[in-house]
């Protein structure tokens, strides 16, 4: 089976073990699809990972253009969820239509995986898609992160786990970053103190014990009004975001998406 090359940072933030299985789970999915790239997310990303931290893979490929022609499309979608040699691997790949549609709709999910530093493996194709993503970038992207934030605080009010807190930061912090710079930044301990949330690096090292490590009320009372001010702050920035209001290269997009198609048309 072939071996895939994996980044460096990639490979620099994972133990032994998960390098060979996240290795090896790339090496099979390659022979099943063709991936545009596979992007490290989840804590490994987001800079608190803990040692029963899952490698949460997500990943976009291309599927061949005469099957999407034939009677029965490809699933846009692929999963795997499995406990490899005590590795718990959480894979997802979407079509590039799929995440072409997503981005120009503002979903930092498809952004990330894109403009992300943590690329555990890359196709010549991510190269090509980088500029045209940056260029589609808009205020879009505010509805998706006060989105997810908001869900992310309402879980955290069923549930007070440093991981949930740790989360809501995370991602109105990226957020606002995006908004704010044009910059994609999903790592919370490269933005606190930037943020003026130099705290949060206690929370880090708390959540760095285990996925499930709780906090007190009177700590996350302590971060409410905080947590607040990061909701209040991503809704300024989006009046003021260097960002076009919506894409302005769709057309650009379309037209790079039909190439690819007529390049693996072999009928």
């Amino acid at each position: 089976m072939e071996r895939i090359a994996v980044s460096q940072e990639v490979l620099g933030a994972l133990d032994e073990a998960q390098r060979r299985v996240m290795t090896n789970v790339l090496a099979e999915e390659e022979t099943r699809r063709e991936h545009v790239v596979v992007h490290l997310s989840g804590a490994h990303a987001y800079g608190f990972p803990s040692p029963d931290s899952d490698l949460d893979l997500k990943a976009i490929h291309v599927a061949r253009t005469e099957d999407l022609l034939g009677l029965e499309a490809p699933p846009p979608t692929f999963d795997r969820a499995e406990f490899i040699d005590g590795v718990e691997i959480d894979y997802t790949s979407n079509e590039v239509a799929h995440a072409l549609f997503g981005i120009l709709a503002g979903n930092g999910n498809f952004i990330e995986r894109v403009l992300g530093r943590m690329i555990a493996h890359e196709s010549p194709l991510l190269s090509q898609m980088r500029p045209i993503v940056r260029r589609a970038l808009s205020r879009r992207v505010h509805r998706h992160y006060r989105g997810f934030a908001l869900n992310q605080r309402r879980f955290l009010e069923k549930e007070p786990t440093a991981k949930k807190l740790l989360y809501v930061l995370r991602t109105t912090l990226t957020g606002i970053h995006l908004l704010a710079t044009g910059e994609v930044e999903a790592d919370l301990t490269r933005l606190m103190d930037r943020y003026d949330l130099s705290e949060a690096r206690l929370l880090v090292e708390h959540k760095r014990s285990g996925e499930r490590v709780g906090v007190d009320v009177a700590l996350l009372d302590a971060w409410q009004p905080r947590i607040d001010a990061l909701f209040q702050t991503l809704d300024t920035v989006r009046d003021t975001s260097p960002l076009p209001e919506e894409p302005p290269n769709t057309e650009e997009i379309r037209s790079w998406l039909l190439h690819v198609r007529k390049e693996r048309f072999s009928g």
